[in-house]
């Protein structure tokens, strides 16, 4: 399968000086709440637990909240470093709650769900970066709803063997830790102490010591990648036997935050996912609005769990 050079050029709408106006069929969608979405928030709102859902301002919000699904985002509201590409808050953050593990438990039981997404900021500050007490929530939950199926998605660790596998000892289903962009923009985009190896290693190392347990990663683009890039960055994931892939457009969210670069229009994100699935991805989500903790993809991944347990 050859890799386009480019996107169709016609398809991209450019504005003086240096910013993009969203072409007609990258509109944001709105989905009008409806009454479980407002059981969702009204969850969240007493957990005092936080998602990445309202944190990251993730455009798909309303999907996943009125279908019944949230993210869950561990260990604070304030990450301890600044990739130019997010909108969660960083600088110093509090102390580690003891308590969150419970009020995490409770708060998915309550929400009454069979599959859960826990993610957190990076805790650089915490001595093991904060993965006891990653795995300590996981537990929490599997005590809490025994039936639960658990995809984490979590920070490198600084690469740190000994930390990641704690996390994979508190037996999550899917492991899920983001490349975020391509090899060549990983500095630009990312905070100086995240690398692109770095990432890689923290996925291989999942495999070497849990090789039943399910990987993911997931990749922006329109930052300024090329598409054999995006394709190398498919080879390096299937190379280290990664499982799941999502790719989305990346949205400006901030002033602060880097610019879009390129709105990839939808014949492009058809070619990587096909080109993902012959690479052997078990599942590929591709598409403007699609992330890292994407709904639509769920159901599909929640198949093959249960098939892996079928066969275990």
């Amino acid at each position: 399968m050859s890799c386009p050079k480019r996107a169709n050029p016609s398809m991209m709408i450019q504005l003086v000086p240096g910013r993009l106006k969203k072409p007609d069929w990258l509109k944001a969608r709105t989905k009008l709440p409806n009454k479980r979405y407002g059981e969702i928030k009204n969850v969240v709102r007493s957990s005092g637990v936080a998602t990445v859902c309202e944190e990251a301002l993730c455009p798909n919000i309303g999907e996943c909240w009125g279908g019944g699904t949230a993210t869950f985002m561990i260990m604070g509201d304030t990450c301890t470093r600044a990739c130019r590409f997010c909108n969660v808050n960083h600088g110093r953050p509090n102390a580690l709650n003891n308590d969150e593990p419970k009020k995490l438990a409770e708060a998915v039981s309550n929400m009454k769900l069979d599959y859960v997404v826990i993610t957190s900021v990076d805790r650089d500050d915490v001595e093991d970066g904060g993965a006891a007490h990653f795995a300590e929530c996981i537990r929490a939950v599997k005590k809490a709803a025994p039936k639960m199926l658990i995809e984490v998605l979590t920070p490198d660790f600084q690469g740190k063997k000994e930390d990641i596998k704690k996390v994979i000892e508190a037996g999550p289903h899917v492991f899920a830790h983001n490349v975020e962009t391509v090899s060549r923009l990983q500095r630009e985009v990312r905070d100086h102490r995240a690398n692109y190896e770095q990432s890689l290693h923290v996925l291989k190392y999942v495999k070497k010591i849990s090789p039943k347990m399910r990987t993911k990663s997931s990749i922006m683009v329109g930052l300024g990648e090329k598409p054999e890039e995006v394709d190398q960055a498919m080879q390096d994931l299937r190379a280290i036997d990664c499982d799941f892939l999502t790719i989305g457009q990346y949205l400006q969210p901030s002033a602060w935050n880097l610019p879009v670069k390129e709105y990839v229009p939808p014949d492009q994100y058809e070619w990587y996912k096909k080109r993902g699935e012959a690479l052997g991805f078990l599942y590929v989500a591709a598409g403007p609005y699609v992330r890292s903790s994407y709904k639509a993809g769920e159901f599909y991944i929640k198949s093959i769990i249960k098939k892996d347990a079928a066969h275990s």
